[in-house]
């Protein structure tokens, strides 16, 4: 990183550090290719949800419209825009799972959480998500916490893997 470049960032020398080893990847001018990921550096770092002067750095800091930036955070439901639990619970209600009853582990999670989606335990220790794929289908229902999947869920499963979480 060049001095220059360090100067005209918020960013971290370790988040601007690990977004320059992801962009050696990618032709030097197709910096923008590792958006999705400077994202991820940057919500890591921060507790796991991204501020607007968090995405205006890493839009500067590869050199691409602020819009652009702001368009892929409010499309992707891996990107958070407000605090989040230390355990964020994505939980697949796409069709496959649907239809294996990730109804039911939704309402279990609310139940055993006392939260609705897209809320946090008042401890702080759980947010919980619903969304549209997480690609597992085959071994619907299943959800993904934090970065680990869980499949085949049952409601005694989703209290074995709280329990452990607690």
């Amino acid at each position: 990183m060049t001095e220059a470049t360090q100067r005209k960032t918020s960013l971290s020398p370790r988040v601007c550090s690990a977004i320059d080893r992801w962009l050696t990847r990618y032709p030097a001018d197709q910096k923008r290719s590792g958006v999705m990921q400077a994202l991820m550096f940057a919500q890591e770092e921060n507790g796991g949800w991204l501020t607007t002067s968090l995405m205006d750095a890493v839009a500067d800091y590869l050199d691409m419209p602020r819009i652009a930036v702001y368009e892929i955070v409010s499309f992707y439901t891996l990107y958070n825009i407000h605090p989040v639990g230390r355990h964020v619970i994505y939980v697949c209600t796409n069709i496959s799972c649907m239809l294996n009853g990730s109804d039911r582990i939704l309402s279990h999670f609310k139940k055993r959480l006392e939260i609705d989606c897209n809320e946090t335990t008042i401890d702080g220790k759980f947010t919980l998500r619903e969304t549209e794929c997480l690609a597992a289908c085959t071994a619907a229902p299943m959800c993904q916490i934090n970065k680990k999947y869980y499949e085949n869920l049952t409601t005694e499963k989703v209290d074995a893997i709280l329990a452990e979480l607690e």
